[in-house]
């Protein structure tokens, strides 16, 4: 783990405890929350190897529509079915993932402290009446999984937002160190789809913000406030999952060139002000605002002009625009 990632965890898991002890100021709790996980999520994806799997064009074009049909299918079950039943099937399914999500992510900062066999030794276990189904895991991922379980248990039993925020981040973390982009073009592709996707669903449909409210399960970032009428603010894991892939993949191009974070750095203040000018329009308005509609212009746009303004147009940044051009009209004309 490298020295700037370690302070960011440090700093990330300061923050989330912090508004236990101190009164912390919502939206800058926001903000910093959102910038510290895709830092940390964009370093955790810079490894040896490159991943097995990338998502190609046509993944990524048909994202926005496989997430509408998934939120619009949530929606109606709550609009027809009972709330606690559906959310009881979903916490089940939030138990599972989250013990594997949280022990991902906390299996760095433990191996190092276990002897090297136990994360080399491969345990398979056969599902009972299912033999032909493998799993395989190590003893340091079971060491790792006991505050995953502790956790999980604990968001099950209280529905704390702490326990919820603590699983939310290791979600986003391991999207962003897991999910691989085959391209910038890819990239722009999947961020023009999910642009139109949020302003469709917030702006002119209620879907978005009923179902926010309605999912008690760790797909949004709780952050007190000090409002008795909203005693929360809501920040969606998309919103930091998505465009944190594509920062990750500025560092990685960064990397492969021998380049010291030179992309890396404008696609991440892209995402800073972003996050920002979400949370200042957010406050002028006082209404929920869809944050893709503020970020995804704002990490494309600084890439695109640090491109322009050091002479490196070739490599990246006639793919961004030509298909995030090419995805907008796509979606509004087309």
């Amino acid at each position: 783990m490298k020295t700037s990632e370690r302070i960011a965890s440090l700093a990330l898991a300061g923050l989330t405890l912090a508004p236990l002890v101190v009164k912390v100021d919502p939206n800058l709790n926001v903000i910093l929350t959102a910038c510290l996980t895709v830092y940390v999520g964009c370093y955790r994806s810079v490894k040896p190897t490159p991943p097995s799997e990338t998502m190609s064009n046509e993944h990524a074009m048909r994202f926005p529509l496989v997430g509408s049909a998934m939120l619009l299918s949530l929606f109606l079950l709550f609009k027809f079915l009972s709330k606690d039943l559906v959310n009881a099937v979903l916490t089940c399914y939030f138990f599972v993932l989250g013990i594997i999500a949280l022990s991902a992510t906390l299996l760095p900062a433990i191996d190092r402290f276990l002897p090297k066999r136990w994360n080399d030794d491969l345990i398979v276990w056969h599902l009972p009446y299912f033999r032909s189904v493998e799993v395989e895991f190590t003893k340091s991922q079971i060491i790792a999984g006991i505050p995953g379980t502790f956790f999980c248990a604990w968001y099950v039993s209280q529905k704390h937002w702490l326990a919820n925020n603590i699983l939310g981040l290791a979600f986003c973390i391991q999207g962003i160190e897991m999910l691989s982009l085959g391209s910038f073009k890819t990239g722009a592709i999947l961020l023009a789809g999910l642009f139109v996707y949020d302003i469709f669903w917030v702006f002119f449909t209620p879907v978005m913000v009923s179902v926010a409210k309605s999912f008690d399960a760790p797909i949004k970032l709780l952050f007190p406030t000090a409002d008795s009428a909203r005693p929360f603010s809501m920040l969606g894991l998309g919103d930091i999952v998505i465009p944190g892939i594509f920062v990750a993949l500025a560092l990685r191009f960064d990397v492969s060139r021998g380049k010291k974070n030179q992309y890396f750095r404008s696609a991440f203040f892209g995402y800073t002000f972003g996050v920002v000018l979400t949370i200042i329009v957010m406050n002028w308005f006082q209404a929920a605002q869809p944050a893709l509609l503020y970020i995804v212009p704002a990490v494309i746009g600084s890439l695109a002009v640090h491109c322009i303004w050091n002479g490196e147009v070739k490599p990246v940044c006639p793919m961004l625009l030509y298909n995030l051009f090419a995805a907008y009209w796509h979606y509004f004309i087309v």
